[in-house]
């Protein structure tokens, strides 16, 4: 069964907007500056070396990540084909993250920033990608 067209982005910048899941109709998202990795290449080098993340990144097509050879401690949001959050994980350097059942996209983040954003199980977000006036192409 599917359920419309796979979304598809180019690597490159855009910004997350994150809608909680609890918050009342009305009431500006939060803006993340957000990478995309959609390559294969892109996906493979997710956040490897990195001391900071400014913002999230999108791994997508991504049902799992791991930490090994990150020095930093991050979130991870998995979220399914409506870019709806299915759980939000704390992972530190060093540990593999198992597959998420319904999971199309990750985001991730550095550790303690999607609290912050109020991301968590059944928030939302939208994708707009730079030079574009599209919202989840």
């Amino acid at each position: 069964m599917r359920f419309g067209p796979v979304r598809r982005w180019p690597d490159g910048h855009g910004k997350l907007l994150v809608h909680a899941a609890d918050d009342p109709e009305g009431t500006p998202p939060v803006t993340v500056p957000l990478e995309l990795a959609t390559s294969y290449r892109a996906r493979t080098r997710g956040l490897l070396g990195r001391d900071r993340l400014d913002g999230a990144m999108l791994l997508s097509p991504a049902s799992s990540v791991h930490t090994f050879g990150m020095r930093i401690p991050i979130d991870v949001a998995y979220l399914d084909r409506r870019l709806r959050v299915l759980a939000v994980r704390t992972m530190r350097p060093g540990r593999l993250g198992l597959p998420r059942l319904r999971a199309r996209h990750a985001l991730e983040a550095e550790a303690g920033a999607m609290a912050a954003w109020g991301l968590r199980a059944g928030a939302w977000v939208e994708v707009r990608v730079d030079g574009s006036t599209e919202s989840d192409p």
